[in-house]
């Protein structure tokens, strides 16, 4: 089966055995990569993931290649969200897995949110880029998966905000160290309102950034990190959900509903910076399939990457 044709310059990677699109002039100040398998099996159900980039970064960093050298930007080998879509796919091989790579013009989504909130740009396209997104491959019945790393968060929080309510298309909504603009005023009842689909999937990744000092201060405030935020959130949902919390050495999680909701935090008491080591040790896989009979299968999060074999040597496609 071939894929749909509708988006701009589609570049075919037998290699690869995957497809990618570039959206680059439909939503404003918005660039949208698509990487879909070479072949989509009908047969097979679809997850789109649509995964909002972190502050700073392109999607040709996000993406990920093997680095020719030291010297080359560091960037390349922090996230590999390319070989860890790969492994999915090798992996979990009954769906179809398509990744979306969501970048603002100005490479960051809280930039692009002051830009455009108060203008009805942001009420108009983010639902919008959601729904195309799903359209594209609707001959394939597609879920979606809202994901994010860092600033990316502010992409789920506005579209949130501005939703009348979430797509019911969505059944999974993935925060990796992403939750610094939650509020619980703006967030909080729609959250609960999806969550009451037991079907529907909550996933929250973060670290103790409270305990970095950079460059001789605290790198974020105490209320201001993800760290705080995602317990905040946390405690904002256990008045409606009962939580178990699971606690040792490394980590402080929160499960709900058999794993329907799951926050996972990483302590860190030596104060070092993991923002993108989350993603990095597996964290995109896990945040794909917590809560699920798939959780932890094949992999380990905060373990080993299992996706190294899968790393090419060139990248998805050319930025810059």
């Amino acid at each position: 089966d071939e894929s749909p044709a509708t988006a701009e310059n589609p570049i075919k990677s037998s290699e690869n055995q995957e497809r990618v699109y570039t959206i680059f002039d439909k939503y404003k100040d918005v660039l949208i990569v698509v990487n879909a398998p070479l072949e989509m099996d009908a047969k097979k159900k679809t997850k789109m993931i649509l995964y909002a980039l972190p502050n700073g970064n392109d999607i040709e960093y996000t993406a990920g290649k093997a680095r020719a050298s030291e010297d080359e930007d560091f960037r390349y080998g922090v996230q590999h969200i390319a070989a860890q879509t790969r492994w999915l796919r090798e992996n979990k091989p009954q769906y179809n897995y398509v990744t979306v790579y969501l970048q603002a013009s100005m490479r960051s989504w809280g930039t692009w949110r002051r830009l455009h909130r108060d203008n009805g740009i942001s009420a108009k396209v983010l639902p919008a880029i959601i729904q195309d997104m799903a359209d594209l491959y609707k001959p394939y019945n597609p879920s979606i998966t809202l994901s994010s790393h860092s600033g990316g968060g502010y992409f789920i929080f506005e579209y949130l905000r501005v939703a009348e309510k979430v797509n019911p298309l969505i059944e999974r909504i993935a925060f990796l160290d992403s939750t610094y603009g939650y509020e619980e005023e703006d967030y909080k009842e729609k959250l609960t309102a999806w969550l009451k689909d037991k079907r529907h999937y909550l996933n929250v990744t973060s670290y103790q950034d409270s305990t970095v000092i950079y460059n001789g201060k605290p790198l974020v405030s105490p209320t201001g990190g993800t760290w705080w935020r995602s317990q905040k959130m946390q405690r904002d949902l256990a008045e409606r959900y009962k939580f178990t919390k699971v606690e040792d050495d490394t980590y402080r999680n929160f499960y709900a509903n058999d794993g329907q909701i799951t926050i996972t935090l990483v302590k860190n008491p030596t104060g070092k910076i993991y923002h993108t080591v989350l993603v990095e040790k597996n964290g995109f896989i896990d945040s794909c399939l917590s809560g699920t009979k798939e959780w932890g299968k094949g992999y380990e999060f905060w373990g080993e990457r299992v996706y190294d074999h899968l790393i090419k040597s060139t990248p998805m496609i050319k930025q810059h």
